[in-house]
């Protein structure tokens, strides 16, 4: 299983550093960010495409429970709150957990518990969806049109906030289209395809190189891989090495 992404957003920096620690030394977990201002947290979201947000409930100019309604479908949430009164307000909203303050690193490995559960049926989910389906293209939709772009053209995807720029063999400019880069991804077949980087995903087989520094090239055009992604790049080059 992937690391699942998480981003904290609480309006007290305490609480922020503290839940920021526990992800940190939680190896199932990638800490993308953190916020103390909901407003900001939500301008940042379909950039970071987070799977996991936790998220405090009374906070200023925007709470968390308003928040929480304005993330994207495939983001789910684990409240944070001192005060146990919200726990049904969280349950009505879809959260998978909530956590009452002061947070004990038990009680934040139970919730966290929930998560790794939650992502292993969407993961299988998906490979369910598209097992036995062997499709060679499909249809994104750009500002004036849908186009049938087929998935052995192109070279990488790179994510920009809500959009995302298709670089195509056959196309010296990319396609833009406005989507999450994890939509794109899950879309996208994972025997061609692999997410490398919070903002690219790279075809395999147009893998040039992979220079001194673990980052990819394609062609002439270096993409950055990040820690998080590493092993599963160096996973791919050992299973395929033409001679050990």
């Amino acid at each position: 299983m992937c690391k699942i992404r998480c981003i904290v957003v609480d309006d007290e920096p305490l609480a922020v550093e503290m839940i920021a620690a526990f992800i940190r030394k939680t190896p199932s977990l990638e800490l993308a960010g953190t916020f103390t201002d909901p407003v900001v947290a939500l301008s940042r979201i379909g950039e970071m495409n987070p799977d996991l947000v936790f998220l405090d409930i009374q906070m200023p100019d925007l709470n968390g429970l308003e928040l929480s309604r304005l993330l994207p479908q495939d983001t789910r949430v684990i409240f944070t709150t001192a005060f146990r009164q919200y726990a049904f307000e969280s349950y009505e909203v879809e959260a998978l957990d909530y956590l009452l303050k002061p947070i004990r690193y038990n009680k934040f490995l139970e919730a966290v518990g929930k998560a790794e559960r939650w992502m292993e049926t969407r993961q299988a989910t998906i490979k369910t969806e598209n097992k036995g389906i062997s499709r060679k293209s499909a249809f994104i939709k750009t500002e004036r049109e849908y186009r049938n772009i087929e998935f052995d053209q192109i070279l990488y995807v790179a994510g920009m906030k809500d959009y995302v720029l298709i670089y195509l063999a056959s196309e010296p400019e990319p396609i833009v289209t406005h989507i999450t880069l994890k939509a794109i991804e899950e879309k996208l077949p994972s025997d061609m395809f692999m997410r490398v980087h919070r903002s690219y995903i790279v075809a395999l087989d147009k893998i040039t190189a992979i220079d001194s520094c673990g980052d990819i090239l394609i062609d002439k055009i270096s993409v950055p891989v990040s820690d998080s992604y590493r092993k599963e790049i160096e996973k791919h080059v050992k299973e395929n090495l033409l001679a050990r």
